[in-house]
């Protein structure tokens, strides 16, 4: 039986940054991707492991049917596009383990519970720095506690910005998973109301949010994958998911209706996508010492709990959570079926990547 961690897109910011976790715990990854000379280059830094070239999504797929590793981690975007072809071909042999955190993907994969069941493999998907921190707040303030009746979840990145173009990949990724889910329109917001998803507009719900360190930023509401890992992990009937990423103005917030429907015509879809592609981004130091997972919990009888979870880096983050993953798979502590990462692993998986939790 293979004892192989695949990450696809190895190359990649996100594909170095888990290679790195992975040799920090002693498993040395085999990258895959389209440029041997860069994968080379890319593996000698990182334990010397062998590589697999594939240019297309298709001939991963046909590699990981071929070769069976022990778990594939899936970096390639946009995850509407390659978790579903990629998880087919894991289910006769590999775990799964993916950084999607938009509404469509991670969607998707629990589309594909009951088959991963069956195969006896484990999906992990949203194993990255939002959905993993949002959604480990919310499953510790829920230990030993009934269902809330409210929770709302932020998230507040702090990573650099690295010279480069937005490239194919992150363009689809950013406007292919908005949101592709019941409930609404293909690119209105979501959130969740009586347990159902519901239209709303993205930029709703922004508030002022004081960081434990003394600083505010303002979170608004967004339709990410930390939506439905909030819904699952709590079972509250309603939700709120926002990020401080959100353009939270008013006059920004006054004109997303409009954009978002224009973006529903498919030819001025298409057009974005390819002129997003190709926005130049001028590197960046990251704007704050630590980020910051929030979560703000109701219940019934009027208690509100408020947690936070604080780590560095939040690129650094989303190299972590899935190298841990992957090495708890191959220590054969998954379990069969769709999951998000603290839903399957319990609220101290984050503190293993170097989280730490303030709560109220």
């Amino acid at each position: 039986m293979s004892t192989e961690v695949w990450i696809l897109g190895g190359t990649g910011r996100s594909g170095r940054a888990i290679a790195e976790e992975l040799v920090n715990r002693g498993v040395t990854p085999v990258l895959v991707g389209r440029n041997a000379a860069r994968l080379a280059e890319t593996a000698a830094r990182f334990g010397g492991g062998r590589t697999v070239v594939a240019a297309t999504v298709e001939v991963m797929a046909d590699e990981i049917r071929r070769q069976r590793p022990a778990v594939v981690i899936n970096t390639v975007g946009p995850f509407t596009a390659t978790a579903a072809p990629i998880i087919r071909a894991c289910l006769p042999g590999s775990h799964y383990v993916d950084l999607a955190n938009d509404l469509a993907a991670v969607s998707g994969v629990f589309d594909l519970d009951e088959a991963a069941a069956t195969a006896g493999r484990t999906l992990v998907t949203g194993a990255g720095f939002g959905v993993t921190t949002t959604e480990s707040v919310v499953v510790k303030l829920c230990e030993d506690r009934p269902a809330p009746t409210w929770v709302r979840v932020d998230m507040v990145p702090s990573l650099d910005v690295e010279a480069g173009t937005v490239g194919e990949a992150l363009a689809g990724t950013l406007l292919d998973g908005l949101p592709g889910v019941p409930g609404g329109r293909r690119f209105d917001g979501r959130s969740y109301r009586d347990g159902r998803l519901i239209a709303t507009r993205i930029g709703a719900d922004a508030q002022p949010l004081v960081l434990p360190d003394g600083s505010t930023v303002t979170t608004a509401g967004i339709p990410l994958g930390e939506l439905i890992a909030a819904q699952r992990a709590s079972g509250a009937p309603s939700v709120i998911a926002a990020s401080s990423e959100t353009p939270s103005s008013p006059v920004i917030r006054a004109l997303l209706p409009l954009a978002t429907t224009l973006l529903s015509i498919g030819p001025v879809r298409e057009f974005t996508k390819r002129r997003l592609a190709k926005v130049n981004l001028k590197a960046r130091p990251r704007p704050r010492e630590y980020s910051w997972g929030h979560a703000h919990l109701r219940w019934a009888d009027g208690t509100t709990r408020e947690g936070w979870v604080r780590v560095g880096d939040a690129q650094s983050c989303t190299g972590a959570v899935p190298a841990e993953i992957a090495h708890r798979l191959l220590a054969g502590t998954g379990k069969p079926g769709s999951h998000t990462p603290a839903a399957l692993f319990g609220s101290t998986l984050i503190e293993s990547c170097g989280g730490e939790y303030l709560l109220t």
